[in-house]
Formats: structure tokens, C-alpha cells, sequence
């Protein structure tokens, strides 16, 4: 052991904060022989120092001065664990310009902010690690920063968001509607009091951008990658979904084309055999395709204070055993500028739609000329049993790959023909 602790100032003491925290004062000894030098939890931050906590912790550690840590010298690595964009960027930064270690969870601060907090901390020589901000207990920083690092990582298509999945997955199985399986989830604690993170794809967005820019060394900002939620999706959407071979899921994909990469968030079928269309529940799941590695996939908790908790103890371990023998263990990020995002109109993808349509002779023949005309290609055309009450049917059809801007061209055209009463889903097939 090393005569000097490491002490470590932790801002935010809420779910993940509290793990944290009681982890560090109750398996002290444990981690600290693990990481080869004593860990000292010398101050935390919070909003009130008054407040009833979940765990038992000394009031002499906490602070509402951020400067207390911050500005302390004897405090050498900032553990950040509160979320979102400021103050709690300008936090990490203020820690990287004293020379700080910086270890945090935060996925909007480093998908927005990542590349330039990186490059301040390669220049003050201190390092940032960030397991936490991505896939919760699934090691997915690491992986890419160290076991794939000989790979030219071709694609990366996860679920990353255990929301959406629990509520899916519900609809799914039971045919509850998005609002009664949402509710659900929030009863569970899946889903926030405002789940619109979650359920709109930003959450989803945030870790996209931190994995593409990872895995390819380029800047990829949230604004850049396409976004949609799973609002619209109907309990009967499953149902053709699986009738046809699929299960539907929330996507983050990613791949590397000739001087560009597609990032995109939407939900979207999978064939039922593949690995990610087995993720249930509340579980997060990364399907990486590597040159060398081929295929790899890996599956584990994405959220939650213990599973986010055990990432970021996790880092400060391997921070610490970095510290101790003044080396840094992990490489240093650098970021390609040049290398830009194909817009989603230019992604070659399959579709499926489902459409509301009056049951009368040319109905038919008037959505295959919409597609025709748009260089579409039809895969399967179904035909579901007439409702009697109204004299409509619906149609499901699927395509075969086309550009994504044709597919859209022709929702929107098919969608003001006299005898289509709605487009009531389009999804795209993964």
C-alpha cells in the first residue's frame, strides 16, 4: 500500500451517488487492496446537507461548496455522478484545469461535451473516465478503449435504453397499450415521473454519440444523429410484427461507410433470431462487428444506482492503480474532424407500414404505383380481414432495402390517397 491515500471528492449523493458513496465507507479495506492504495471519500457535494439519505454518512463529508472540492489540493480525483449538461460541465472542466483525475456517469455532458473535455484532459495530463455514462454495468467504454483497440470497428447496433425495452417487451407480451405498459414501468421504477428521455430516444441519442465517437475516433454530437421515439407504436403492431418474424425494439445504430458513418435512433423490427431481439425486460444490449473480433455482443444492466455504481467504483480502481504507478493504463482518445454523418434520408433501410384503407377494387394498385413511382420495392403485401362496421381493411406491407428519403416520400403520398384512411405505422426493419 501506498503511505499517501487517494482522497476523492464525489458530487451528487442521489441514486447512483448513494451507491457509490456507501460502497467506498463500507468495502473500504476490499477496494483499497484492490486498487493498491487507500481510497479516502474526503467530501461530497449535495444540493442540501439537511436532507434524510438512504444511507448513513458523516456530515462532516458533506458540502454544498462546489469550491470544496473543486478547489481543494489534496483531492485528486472528482467523482461526478449528478447528471445533466451545466453546472455540471463546467464542474468536470473546472476539475480538468486543476489537474484533477475526473471520473463520471454523465452521458449528456460527455455526448455533447466529451471530444473537447478528452483533449483538456490529454493536455493537463490527467485522465477521464466514463464507463458509467454509456451502458451502466455493461463494460462497454473499456472494451472499445482497450480489448478492441486493434479492430476497425465497422458497426454498432445496441439497446441501450432499459425503459423503452420494459415497456416494449410489456407490450409485447400482454397487449397492454404504451400508456398502461408505461406506468407499469414507473410503478417497477424503469421509468422516471417524466419519461420523455426515455420514451422520445434522447437518452438513447446521448449514449449513440458517445459510443460512435469511441468506436470510430470522430466527434459525433446528439444533434447529428437521427431521433425517434416509440410514440405511435400499437399493441397490434406486435402482433404483425411477429406474424412476419420479428420483434420490435428501440435501436441505436451505427456504421462506418467511405468518409462517413450513419448513427441513428428509432425503434424498429429485428428478426426474431437476433441477439438483440432477446433482450427482455429492463436489460441493455451492444452488438459490436469488428475486422479482426467479428461479432461481438455484450448484455447486462444498463441503469440503475447499483449496476451504474459498480462502473464507476470500477474506474476508480483502475484510476487508482494508474495513479499509483504513474502510468496511464488506457489510451488516450484523439478525434477525426473531417469525417461527417450521413443524413437519414440517404440510409438504405427496409420499412414496414401499416395502413388504414378503404376495402373497394384499385386501392391496391394505387399504394403499388406510389411505390413504384418512388423506386420502392415491395417485399410482402398483407391483407387483413375487412371491419365490417366501416368497410375498411388493413394493409401491411413491407419493402426490400431502399433509401430512406423514397420510404418517407411514399408514406407521405400514400397517406393523401382518397381511399387511404391512415397510415397508421411506419417502422423501419432492421
Amino acid at each position: 500500500m501506498a503511505v499517501r491515500p487517494l482522497n476523492v471528492g464525489l458530487i451528487g449523493l442521489g441514486t447512483v451517488g448513494s451507491q457509490v458513496a456507501e460502497r467506498m465507507l463500507s468495502w473500504g479495506p476490499q477496494l483499497s487492496r484492490r486498487a493498491g492504495v487507500e481510497l479516502c471519500l474526503k467530501k461530497v457535494l449535495v444540493r442540501d446537507v439537511a436532507k434524510r439519505r438512504t444511507i448513513e454518512i458523516s456530515p462532516d463529508l458533506l458540502t454544498t461548496d462546489p469550491a470544496a472540492i473543486l478547489d481543494d489540493a489534496e483531492i485528486e480525483v472528482v467523482m461526478e455522478v449528478a447528471g445533466g449538461d451545466e453546472p455540471m460541465r463546467s464542474y468536470i472542466e473546472r476539475a480538468i484545469q486543476s489537474g484533477k483525475h475526473v471520473i463520471t456517469a454523465n452521458k449528456v455532458v460527455m455526448a455533447k461535451h466529451g471530444p473537447e473535455l478528452l483533449d483538456q484532459a490529454a493536455e493537463k495530463n490527467v485522465d477521464v473516465y466514463f464507463e458509467a455514462a454509456v451502458g451502466g454495468g455493461i463494460p462497454l467504454i473499456s472494451t472499445f478503449r482497450t480489448d478492441l483497440q486493434a479492430n476497425r470497428i465497422e458497426s454498432v447496433s445496441a439497446v441501450i435504453n432499459g425503459t423503452t425495452n420494459y415497456v416494449l417487451g410489456r407490450m409485447a407480451s400482454t397487449g397492454l397499450s404504451m400508456a398502461d405498459a408505461l406506468r407499469e414501468a414507473q410503478d417497477a421504477g424503469y421509468a422516471e415521473a417524466d419519461p420523455t428521455d426515455d420514451v422520445g430516444g434522447f437518452d438513447a441519442t446521448y449514449k449513440l454519440a458517445i459510443l460512435a465517437s469511441i468506436a470510430y475516433e470522430i466527434k459525433v454530437r446528439p444533434d447529428e444523429i437521427y431521433r425517434e421515439g416509440i410514440a405511435g407504436i400499437e399493441p397490434v403492431d406486435f402482433r404483425y410484427a411477429r406474424e412476419l418474424g420479428y420483434a420490435i425494439k428501440l435501436v441505436a445504430h451505427t456504421q462506418r461507410h467511405t468518409g462517413r458513418v450513419e448513427a441513428r435512433v428509432h425503434p424498429a423490427l429485428i428478426p426474431l433470431d437476433h441477439p438483440l431481439a432477446r433482450v427482455e425486460g429492463a436489460e441493455n444490449a451492444v452488438f459490436v462487428a469488428g475486422d479482426l473480433v467479428g461479432q461481438v455482443l455484450l448484455v447486462g444492466q444498463g441503469a440503475g444506482g447499483r449496476p451504474t455504481a459498480s462502473a464507476v467504483v470500477g474506474d476508480l480502481i483502475d484510476l487508482a492503480r494508474s495513479i499509483r504507478r504513474g502510468v496511464q493504463s488506457r489510451p488516450s482518445f484523439s478525434f477525426d474532424d473531417r469525417i461527417g454523418v450521413v443524413p437519414i434520408g440517404e440510409v438504405q433501410t427496409r420499412a414496414y407500414y401499416r395502413l388504414h384503407v378503404d376495402d373497394k377494387p384499385g386501392v391496391l394498385a394505387a399504394i403499388g404505383q406510389v411505390f413504384a413511382e418512388e423506386g420502392v420495392s415491395i417485399s410482402s403485401f398483407i391483407q387483413k380481414d375487412a371491419w365490417s362496421h366501416d368497410m375498411t381493411v388493413e394493409l401491411v406491407v413491407t419493402t426490400h432495402p431502399s433509401l430512406d428519403a423514397s420510404l418517407q416520400n411514399a408514406r407521405e403520398r400514400m397517406a393523401r390517397l382518397e381511399a387511404v384512411r391512415a397510415v397508421s405505422s411506419f417502422l423501419r426493419v432492421f
